[in-house]
């Protein structure tokens, strides 16, 4: 897909504490058992809990309901308890307050939950309004309790920084944090899974063999035992390997193409490292392309005015009526309002963040980007980022070294969950979105950075279609805004 090109708000904490995992199993459960549930838990005795929409999403992100059944609480629909909650003041015997309002999304990655802040910062129908000073003190709440409930008491620095821009039944499957498979494969590249599910599958399989070759009764008995789990796992490692041949399946030659198209003008290099001389030589396939959509086109133009940092207001008109895109032409105009040079006649030139020579990593031809918010972690760790760029909102724990690390706890070959709880760890939060690339690289660099866990969060999560529609609607009156959650 795309990379992701935007002009926001980003920060990074910085702390050294041991480690409370962002989403170990039952972390926030275990925090409401210990404040409510331990408190009127009374043996052989059920209890009901009230649920509304906000709570019912966050514990549904943290747990099954059968690890409520196991404390002896069933939930009460949200329906239920909006007929009772104006009259049950005089029945309430004691009242608790729990400070989360983060959701957890993977085990590194959070969101608020605020898909209108995009809209809300940067709009310029709000200007003169006071939604930008609201969304942000209500963020700003929110992340408060992510740093208490991880028992974090971070060093803030913050930037507005600008980028440069098959056949059969249907079976529905559940991805979950619990899946380890799913854990282990969602941010590899599709090429390394397709490679990889075959072979656990062929394992599994010689192991089972050698299990039925054994014909003694205990081993048979064994094997009986071992059935279920065998079933379950290779019914999982299948999912994963029709999810991913469905996604090869919509590979198809164009859109090979069009990723081709896109790193070129992204990087401004092909893949053989050769500059691209004419960017609209690159674009003008995908634009005649007929079975590619708009948001595909709109795309590669926008690829290709951040990578001639700008363009003129006749070309920029050709390029809107030849590709037929009038009424999203907004996606592409209100980038102006990100301060993203769209125009070169009236484009201020905005210092690039300086990139990171990548050159001799391994990567695939069509995913060559890095996200530059990758960049800035690696930044951050490394105790690289200017403090004219980056200046502090308040300091970092005088632990904190270049590299991330705190030598005086670490042990040596240490598993990697202590490993974690023993490092230092980085938290970035970026408002309007975060990509499914910039989730990725907050792994890459944990995995790279072994003594710094990195945490990234965002007001909700992006895809390159989500995006584009963001954009388009900056320049919108508010009450024609239609936000949906997430």
């Amino acid at each position: 897909m795309a990379p992701a090109v935007r002009g926001l708000k980003g920060a990074v904490w910085q702390s050294d504490n041991n480690l409370i995992p962002l989403t170990d199993k039952l972390l926030l459960l275990t925090e409401l058992k210990s404040a409510i549930f331990d408190d009127f838990k009374k043996e052989e005795e059920w209890k009901i809990m009230l649920l509304d929409d906000y709570t019912t999403k966050l514990l549904s992100l943290c747990c099954k309901m059968t690890d409520l059944l196991a404390e002896g609480i069933t939930v009460c629909p949200d329906n239920l308890f909006n007929k009772i909650k104006s009259s049950c003041a005089k029945s309430i015997k004691k009242c608790k307050e729990i400070n989360i309002s983060f959701f957890p999304y993977e085990s590194q990655v959070f969101t608020l939950n605020v898909p209108d802040a995009f809209y809300r910062c940067y709009s310029p129908t709000l200007e003169k309004t006071k939604d930008k000073d609201a969304v942000m003190q209500v963020m700003a709440e929110q992340i408060v309790t992510l740093c208490a409930t991880l028992d974090e008491n971070p060093g803030v620095r913050y930037k507005r920084y600008k980028t440069e821009g098959s056949v059969g039944k249907e079976k529905e499957a559940i991805l979950e944090e619990d899946d380890d498979l799913w854990v282990k494969m969602r941010h590899k590249h599709i090429a390394d899974v397709i490679e990889e599910i075959p072979k656990l599958l062929k394992e599994m399989s010689s192991k089972k063999k050698e299990a039925e070759g054994k014909l003694s009764l205990s081993a048979l008995s064994q094997l009986m035992k071992r059935m279920p789990q065998y079933r379950k796992e290779i019914s999982k490692q299948v999912v994963h390997l029709n999810i991913a041949e469905d996604c090869m399946s919509k590979f198809k030659s164009n859109i090979e193409r069009l990723c081709k198209t896109e790193q070129d003008l992204a990087l401004g290099t092909d893949a053989e490292g050769q500059k691209v001389k004419d960017s609209m030589r690159v674009l003008l396939p995908v634009l005649l392309n007929k079975s590619h959509e708009s948001y595909d086109k709109i795309r590669a133009i926008l690829l290709y005015i951040f990578s001639t940092n700008g363009t003129t207001q006749e070309n920029l008109e050709k390029l809107i009526q030849n590709v037929q895109i009038e009424s999203d032409s907004d996606m592409i105009r209100n980038w102006k309002y990100l301060d993203v040079p769209v125009i070169s006649s009236f484009a201020v030139q905005q210092p690039k963040y300086p990139r990171r020579d990548r050159s001799s990593e391994e990567t695939f031809q069509l995913s060559r980007w890095t996200p530059v918010i990758k960049d800035i972690m690696e930044d951050a760790i490394e105790n690289k980022l200017d403090s004219k760029d980056w200046p502090y909102s308040s300091r970092c724990p005088p632990t904190w070294n270049g590299s991330g690390a705190v030598s005086a706890r670490q042990k040596p070959k240490a598993s990697y969950r202590e490993e974690r709880r023993s490092s230092a760890r980085l938290i970035v939060f970026v408002i309007g979105g975060v990509t499914y690339s910039e989730m990725r690289s907050a792994y890459e660099v944990s995995e790279a950075y072994k003594s710094c866990e990195v945490i990234i969060g965002s007001t909700h999560i992006l895809t390159p279609k989500r995006l584009l529609d963001d954009v388009k609607s900056l320049s919108k009156p508010k009450d024609m805004v239609c936000i949906k959650d997430e």
